[in-house]
């Protein structure tokens, strides 16, 4: 068995099996033998947790690029809110890289932000905001669920910092854009289906956070939390085979 974890982030597996794949600012730094050293000083609470946070089992790939494996070499592919980062002209090339990589009935595993559950959340509160000015108060934030993270600039680690340090924080890693923070596009069921099957997987379904034909799901720590919660609230969750 071999699973590919692209756009881990944070979230890996120490399962043996499992390569997990990543390219960010973070790994940046780690990679760099000065840059390393001199981490600690740049970075400040969440960010330097975030750093020393960094697994040593991740492989630096630019997912933008050919990923590194043969033809039909993988038994299994999997992402959670990676698509939705990518610019819509990238979206098919990179589903075609993790098509080309998987073997003949290998599972691929898409996780991306439900469009669809948060336009309906967004809409049923429209009615408890009409009967509760309390409600009223809290209504931009279904708004934001949507929209705030494809219109930001300012990137999420440095909005609180002093204009010096923002300044040189953002020359370093650039905006929340160049960062791959922002997202270029939603998907729901019916969107992320016609893309998957237009490009040839086959089988779609739709799962839930902790259910998945890849065997063994559960005991990789993906999808759910220590507590058995889900990782990535407001998701959606798709399987297709190639």
């Amino acid at each position: 068995m071999k699973l590919l974890n692209l756009g881990c982030g944070a979230r890996t597996s120490a399962r043996p099996e499992v390569i997990n794949i990543d390219w960010s600012p973070y790994l940046w730094l780690k990679r760099n033998p000065l840059l390393r050293r001199i981490a600690p000083l740049l970075l400040r609470g969440e960010q330097l947790q975030r750093f020393k946070s960094i697994s040593p089992n991740i492989m630096v790939h630019d997912l933008r690029k050919p990923l590194p494996f043969p033809n039909d070499s993988v038994d299994a592919v999997y992402h959670s809110h990676v698509l939705e980062h990518l610019d819509r002209a990238a979206a098919e090339p990179f589903l075609l890289e993790i098509k080309r990589v998987l073997r003949p009935g290998g599972i691929h595993r898409v996780v991306v932000p439900d469009f669809e559950l948060l336009c309906r959340n967004y809409l049923n509160h429209i009615e408890r905001a009409e009967a509760d000015p309390a409600e009223a108060e809290r209504h931009e934030q279904y708004i934001a669920a949507i929209i705030e993270q494809s219109v930001r600039r300012e990137a999420f680690s440095t909005r609180n910092l002093p204009p010096a340090r923002k300044w040189l924080m953002n020359k370093i890693f650039g905006d929340a854009r160049r960062r791959g923070e922002t997202h270029q596009w939603m998907y729901d069921r019916i969107s992320l289906v016609a893309l998957l099957t237009k490009l040839g997987f086959r089988e779609p379904r739709i799962c839930s956070f902790n259910v998945s034909a890849i065997p063994d799901w559960n005991s990789y720590g993906l999808d759910s939390n220590p507590d058995g919660t889900p990782a990535k609230k407001n998701s959606l969750y798709v399987e297709v085979l190639k």
